[in-house]
This record gives C-alpha cells, sequence and structure tokens, in this order.
C-alpha cells in the first residue's frame, strides 16, 4: 500500500484524474496478453508529459517503488503484469505520430501509437515499415520496441530492432536520455538506443521513437500451399531458402491449426493435410513475378498437393486470412491458451515440429503449431483449461521439454514474444552464467535501486529484494539462485 504522503505528490504531478487506484482499475491493469498469470498493483498513474513521468520516476526511485510500464497490454511472456507494490505507468494515450520526413524516410511517434495505425499512415504516401506483430491492429510501437517485436515478414526484412533509429528514454533515476536520430551512420560512443530495445522495460521507460521507413514494394505475390505430409513442407521451407529466396512471408499451419481456422472461419481448407504453407514475395513485378514462378516450382518438386496462386489483393487477404486467424481460432478450442514461441534454425524445423508433437502426445494434451517457418520462429500453442490443474501442470512440463528440445537444436526460448515472467527461470540455459551475470550488471548500472519492471527477465524474490542495496551479494544470489 502507498503511503499517504507518497500518494498526495504522485497526485500533485498528475492531477486526480489521472491517478487510478479503485480496486476496478487496479484489476483492469492486473494482466496482459499472458493466460494464468495476474497480480493487482498499488495504483495506475497516466503521465500527460514526459515532465510528470521525470517527476514520477524521481519518487519512485527515491522511495525505492517498482514501476511497471505498459502499453495495449498485449504480451505472451507477462511482461506488463504488476509484481507486488508496483506502480502501474500506462502510456497507450501517448498516441501522436510526430513527424513523417519523406526526405528522411523516418517517422517519429509517440509510444502508444498501434503498430497498425504506423503501417496505414506511411503506406498512404508510398511508405512501408515492415514490422508486423501479430496484434498489430491493437498492440502499441513502444511495447513493440520494449520486446523487439517480429511478424510475418522478419524472414526478409528483420524485426523491429532493425528499423528503431533514435529513442527518447525516461532513465529510473528521472533522467530524460535521448540517443540516436536521422543519420544513416554514427559510431559516437557506444549505442546506447540498443540497450533499449527488447529491454522489456527494465531499463527505462521509452517516450518517443525514431522509425526507419522504407519504399513500399512495387508487387507482392501470394501463394496457399497443401502438403499431404509434414516433412514436405518443411523442405520446401529449406529448398525455397537455398534457391537464394526470401520471401516477405513464409508461414505455417500444421494439422490441428488448419482444422480450428476451418471451424472458426470458413475459408474452404483441407483439413485432411498435415501442413499448409502461406508464401509471399515481393519487389519490382519482374522479380516478384520470377521468384514466385521459382516457387511454385520448388513446391510442385516436394509433393505439394494443391497450390493456390493470388489474382488480386482482395483473393491475396482471403489467403492470409487462413494465417491471421490462426491464434483465435485455437483459442476457441478450450477456455485457455498457452502461445509460445521456441525459435529454431530453419533447418531443423521438422525435428522441432515432430518434437512437440511427441511431447504432446507424452503429457496427453492438444497442441496445435503454427509460426513464421521462414525464420524458424514457431508458436506451439497448448489448448487447456486452467481450472484443470493437473492439466496445467502438465503443460507446463510440457514446455519444459519444448525448450529444452528448441535449444539442443541450437535455438532459443522466445523469438519475439520476450522472456518476461514466464520464461525467466529458462534465461541461464540460453545464455549461460557469464552472459547473465553481464545482464546484471548493466541492470545495476542503469537501475541502481531496481525499480524498474523488477522481477521480469531477472528473477526477484522477497530475499533478493533485502539485497537490493548490496549490489554484490544481490548479484550473487540472483546467479546461485538460477544456475
Amino acid at each position: 500500500m502507498l503511503k499517504p504522503e507518497i500518494k498526495n505528490r504522485l497526485i500533485e504531478i498528475v492531477g486526480t484524474e489521472n491517478f487510478l487506484d479503485s480496486k476496478e482499475d487496479r484489476i483492469t491493469y492486473s494482466y496482459d496478453g499472458t493466460p494464468i498469470i495476474s497480480n493487482l498493483p498499488e495504483a495506475v498513474i497516466k503521465p500527460k508529459t514526459v515532465q510528470e513521468l521525470s517527476s514520477i520516476m524521481k519518487i519512485a526511485n527515491q522511495e525505492k517503488i517498482a514501476i511497471v510500464p505498459r502499453g495495449s497490454g498485449t504480451g505472451l511472456s507477462g511482461g506488463s503484469v504488476p509484481i507486488e507494490n508496483s506502480i502501474v505507468i500506462t502510456l497507450n494515450h501517448w498516441n501522436k505520430i510526430i513527424e513523417i520526413d519523406k526526405e528522411n524516410l523516418t517517422i517519429l511517434v509517440e509510444p502508444g501509437v498501434i503498430t497498425g495505425q504506423i503501417h496505414s499512415e506511411v503506406e498512404k504516401l508510398g511508405l512501408f515499415y515492415p514490422p508486423d506483430p501479430g496484434s498489430a491492429a491493437i498492440c502499441t510501437i513502444g511495447g513493440n520496441v520494449a520486446e523487439n517485436a517480429g511478424g510475418i515478414r522478419g524472414l526478409k526484412y528483420g524485426v523491429t530492432k532493425d528499423y528503431v533509429m533514435g529513442l527518447e528514454v525516461v532513465t529510473p533515476e528521472g533522467n530524460i536520455l535521448k540517443t540516436g536520430g536521422k543519420v544513416v551512420k554514427d559510431v559516437a560512443g557506444y549505442n546506447l538506443k540498443d540497450l533499449f530495445i527488447g529491454s522489456e522495460g527494465t531499463l527505462g521507460i521509452i517516450t518517443k521513437i525514431l522509425l526507419k521507413l522504407i519504399p513500399y514494394p512495387e508487387v507482392t505475390k501470394t501463394i496457399l500451399v497443401y502438403f499431404s505430409k509434414l516433412e514436405e513442407a518443411a523442405k520446401t521451407v529449406s529448398d525455397i531458402i537455398a534457391a537464394k529466396i526470401l520471401p516477405s512471408a513464409l508461414e505455417f499451419l500444421d494439422k490441428t491449426t488448419i482444422k480450428c481456422v476451418e471451424d472458426f472461419a470458413h475459408l474452404g481448407l483441407d483439413t485432411n493435410i498435415d501442413a499448409l504453407l502461406l508464401i509471399e514475395v515481393d519487389g519490382y513485378k519482374d522479380i516478384a513475378e520470377k521468384e514466385a514462378e521459382k516457387v511454385l516450382d520448388i513446391c510442385k518438386k516436394n509433393n505439394c498437393s494443391y497450390i493456390e496462386l493470388a489474382k488480386d489483393s482482395n483473393h491475396a487477404n482471403k489467403l492470409r486470412a487462413a494465417r491471421k486467424v490462426a491464434f483465435s481460432a485455437l483459442a476457441r478450442f478450450k477456455p485457455t491458451t498457452i502461445l509460445e514461441d521456441a525459435t529454431v534454425p530453419r533447418s531443423e524445423i521438422a525435428k522441432m515440429i515432430v518434437g512437440i508433437n511427441n511431447i504432446a502426445s507424452k503429457y496427453n494434451l492438444t497442441f496445435g503449431i503454427f509460426g513464421h517457418a521462414g525464420d524458424g520462429n514457431l508458436h506451439p500453442t497448448c489448448l487447456t483449461d486452467e481450472r484443470n490443474l493437473d492439466e496445467i501442470k502438465r503443460a507446463e512440463s510440457a514446455f519444459e521439454e519444448i525448450f529444452e528440445l528448441a535449444i539442443s537444436l541450437g535455438g532459443t526460448i522466445t523469438g519475439e514474444h520476450g522472456v518476461g515472467l514466464s520464461k525467466k527461470k529458462f534465461l541461464n540455459k540460453v545464455v549461460g552464467k557469464d552472459g547473465l551475470e553481464i545482464m546484471m550488471k548493466i541492470k545495476e548500472a542503469l537501475d541502481p535501486n531496481v525499480i524498474m519492471n523488477p522481477g521480469k527477465v531477472f528473477s526477484i524474490s522477497s530475499k533478493s529484494e533485502k539485497l537490493r542495496g548490496d549490489k554484490e551479494r544481490f548479484r550473487k544470489f540472483i546467479l546461485e539462485e538460477w544456475i
């Protein structure tokens, strides 16, 4: 519970209308898109300016109050779920597009701008912002930067970090940091902006974002392909990349997902096939058409059972719908949908999918698998019911084995969702003790009182809380707790 004098100081900064601590408001901000995990904050604050946010951070740092930044709350790793004795800072009302610079091909935005709005606004000018997370219609760009979000175009165009040119950040101590800018080349000192990209709100709060834009592709060719055997679909993915073709989308749906999508959207999909690939190539007309022809030949050589090439944009949108509604369709199957994002090298996709299916059978669970086959980022999705405690326990064991399998195949525990609360116990298996210690040193340097989103990425417990003031003992405790 916040002390009355601290509450009054915060209200003086933002006004009573922007300080929310009723139970209803606290419940509203107690969870994000991650199933099962939730916790009530002490209060929710909506600062109106960067200066107000800076003043809030100075009080929080002085009083050692935990701060949890939040946008739309669409995250899938518990990154914006409050911890005990924390204040949520919500920024989804900071939703202005400040500038679109057509000469330098940049866009300057506030963190609460919806990602899909960026897409639509720049496309009106013939420009392109490629990163497109699945929740683009509702997620905020600030959350995308904090999580280094990806999407279906990651194979060809990269992810959020590849388009961030500059940031304004309020640090845990209340300083206002500006890093990066419109220049294409800049090697003056450390690349500070990249520290904050993907830091999951643990190092500061992003208040402005400068993004790179590129010309919109002249032509896009969209292809839907069926396969009777999973192995043939996986081989097709490898062969397309080996042919030096980088599709703008190379997406995979397994049999369970296809059945759920057809039941939900009635797209006329064949529910007897083992796998479906959605493939898109784009660029200049001649190049896109040649690449599409090569893709069709590769699919046929790998014994695809059906090919559909979009005739126009409306037809393409219909074909894309199979992939776009995958998560929504799976979520209808059971009350609780646990969506993960284990990632492996492209060459290991078939082994990973077979392994996930074997693990699902071992624990008597229903899994749907879909994802970005082109960059190895799969979304194993467990369809369960959180009221069935035994089934949830089996699901947790299954995901532990799935992450172990991904790591053993040269992969990682997350490609785009982040570590957050849900996967922090696996992080050491990916980065090792030395990597973990370096991350801890960065965290301590920028957030000495551990107020920024504590408990995310790094494990914070009541015991470690008491050690915050003793940095060396604190670091040793964290490492010993994990390793």
